[in-house]
This record gives structure tokens, sequence and C-alpha cells, in this order.
């Protein structure tokens, strides 16, 4: 049994939308900077934490912010050389996610794992024996979205209040969410 944990982390509206046309359907300042704050931070000052997502994700992240910054970005892809060739120096391009945790496992910088998307992504993660827990921004509102998140099956992971992660209403503009985090029975 391999250690590491992955964290799945996705903002979704009622429709369960996280995308459309390769940008978010909502533009939410706080939301963001939780994503950043939970995908950055870091018990031991000397690790860092990874950073897992697929190519078209990859694709999707604003130029300036790529690679995400304080991370070890991986990148998962069938097109392994085209990637490489194409990614700055520093992030790992990996041919799937068992690739990844393997890489990940021999990396002693590392300190929690971070599945960022997409849709295909999440669903093959949430159903690895290494998800542990999904932390999921459910947004009041319904959006037009033509990428969703998986169904979260409510017999394996359960709603918990995680110490740190506001169960408060959040409100930014004319859209109310609530940060929840479901851990695996």
């Amino acid at each position: 049994m391999s250690k590491t944990k992955l964290n799945l982390i996705a903002a979704a509206c009622e429709n369960m939308g996280i995308g459309v046309n390769g940008t978010l359907p909502w533009r939410l300042k706080k939301e963001m900077a939780y994503f950043t704050t939970m995908t950055s931070t870091v018990k031991d000052p000397q690790k860092i934490n990874a950073v897992i997502m697929g190519r078209t994700t990859w694709d999707c992240i604003p130029l300036k912010y790529r690679p995400l910054a304080d991370r070890l970005n991986i990148v998962l892809t069938h097109h392994i050389d085209k990637v490489k060739a194409e990614v700055p120096e520093g992030v790992i391009v990996m041919p799937g996610l068992d690739a990844a945790i393997e890489y990940i496992e021999k990396n002693d910088k590392i300190e929690s794992t971070w599945v960022i998307g997409g849709s295909s992504i999440y669903k093959v993660a949430m159903e690895h024996q290494n998800c542990g827990k999904i932390y999921l921004t459910e947004i009041q509102k319904s959006f037009n979205c033509d990428t969703f998140f998986p169904n979260i099956d409510k017999q394996h992971f359960h709603l918990v209040n995680e110490e740190g992660v506001s169960a408060e209403k959040q409100v930014e503009g004319d859209i109310s969410y609530y940060f929840r985090v479901y851990q695996r029975v």
C-alpha cells in the first residue's frame, strides 16, 4: 500500500459544473485564494506540495500563473514527449496517476498531493485506493458548463469538518458558496 494520500480540490456549481470553454465560469477571488492556500501550505518548510493535473487543465491555467508557484506541478498526458518539450523546466510529465504517485513516493520533499483536474483525472483519482479527501467548494448557483465534477458516492465519502476549513457560508458578489470536505470512509 502506498503512503501517498490524494486530496482532490475543485469548485463546482449546483449542476456539478467546473468549467466552460477552458476557463472557470465564475470569478471568485476568495475561493481562488483558498485553492492556493490549501494546495501550497506545508507544515515542514523544507517540503512542498505536489499538484497533479491533466494536460487540458495545464493548458487552461493562464500563462502568467504557469507553473503554479511553490508547488511541484505534475501534468498527466498520453503524449509525453510532445508535452515534455512544451512545459517549463521543473514541471513533471507522467503517463498516468499511478506513475505520478510512484514518482511522488520516491521524492521525500513532497508533503501532500493535490489533484486539481480536470474531469477525467478527478474521476480516476476519486476511484483510486489512495484517494483520501475531496475538498469541494459548493457554489450555490447554476452556471452554463461543459466540464463537470464526477458524482461523489456518499457511501464511500462522508462530509466532515476539518480544522482550518470554514464551515460558514461564503459570499462574493451575488454568489454564495461553502467549503466542503468529504473524507473516504
